[in-house]
């Protein structure tokens, strides 16, 4: 059994090679999977989350982690999801590999965006913005870049300056043009793509300042309180998700429909339809998109599986 600490995850899963593994996958069916919630019984925030998935006639992924909101406020500051993946043999039960959790969390939840912004945003991008600071921002800048290479401008948005400051320098050192702005609205009015990665409760992204022709990459909201784009932006914008398993679990939708200002019609479609075709994306160079990252254990399984092809 192979065992993929941190860095050797990171290593291992190059963007172009992971998105392009995971629009792969999306060209069979929906693997089997399954989702547990265990709420802090101390009654904090925290929440432990296992997510088993099982490919037919392919492999079986188990998910394990801790999703601890407070671990960003930590000194030094710790990911808010962490724990561990295990990849197993569909015919034999017998295990393959185990990886660090929060690295594949991460490396599947920025290719998953990514996927969706290589189908579903202009070719001709150049402006991306990242909205929040957290862990996984500098991932989706990067994962974003290798998904639209025409992106040449990275500007980070965050609440506290300094957090953004600090990703846009670490960008920097990697050779991308990077700088923190104290300006969301007008950041949002420049920007070509927008991606959120924040655990806001209240709407972030105005949608009546977005471009004609923007795309709005939307990660952080995983639960119904949570929220960053408010109703306008729903409204103005043509709806995809990954995939249409917990579309309801998410704030930016749920908390849409619940106010009127969509239905759950607006879902046009989701990355399954997409790969295969079944259902078009973007229309014209004026329409604005909008992608909601909602994740899944199938997810886990086909990055898994991704990083078990690497092992020849």
């Amino acid at each position: 059994m192979h065992v993929f600490d941190a860095a050797a995850v990171h290593a291992a899963l190059d963007w172009p090679f992971l998105i392009e593994a995971l629009r792969k996958a999306h060209r069979g069916a929906m693997p089997a999977c399954e989702v547990v919630v265990q709420s802090d019984p101390a009654g904090g925030d925290a929440q432990f989350v296992t997510l088993p998935g099982w490919a037919p006639a392919g492999p079986i992924v188990v998910k394990m982690v801790g999703v601890f909101p407070q671990n960003a406020r930590l000194q030094p500051p710790q990911p808010a999801v962490q724990g561990l993946v295990a990849l197993f043999d569909g015919g034999t039960g017998g295990p393959l590999l185990v990886a660090d959790g929060a690295a594949m969390t991460a490396r599947k939840t920025a290719a998953d965006s990514a996927l969706g912004a290589a189908i579903l945003a202009r070719d001709d991008v150049e402006d991306l913005l990242i909205v929040g600071a957290g862990a996984l921002a500098p991932h989706f800048a990067e994962a974003h870049i290798a998904a639209r290479p025409s992106l040449r401008r990275v500007v980070i948005w965050n609440r506290t300056a300094a957090r953004a400051e600090a990703v846009a320098a670490g960008l920097r050192e990697k050779g991308i043009d990077a700088a923190a702005s104290g300006d969301l609205d007008g950041a949002v009015a420049r920007a070509d793509v927008v991606s959120c990665v924040t655990m806001s409760d209240t709407a972030l992204v105005k949608g009546a300042l977005l471009r004609p022709g923007s795309h709005l990459d939307l990660a952080g909201a995983y639960l119904p309180t949570l929220r960053e784009a408010d109703d306008a932006a729903l409204a103005r914008g043509t709806i995809f998700v990954d995939s249409r398993n917990n579309i309801e679990g998410g704030g930016d939708l749920s908390q849409a429909v619940a106010s009127g200002a969509i239905t759950w019609d607006a879902v046009k479609a989701d990355l399954f339809e997409l790969v295969q075709g079944k259902a078009q994306g973007r229309r014209n160079a004026e329409e604005i998109t909008v992608f909601k990252n909602n994740g899944g254990a199938h997810l886990d399984l086909f990055t898994a599986s991704a990083l078990g092809q690497t092992l020849g």
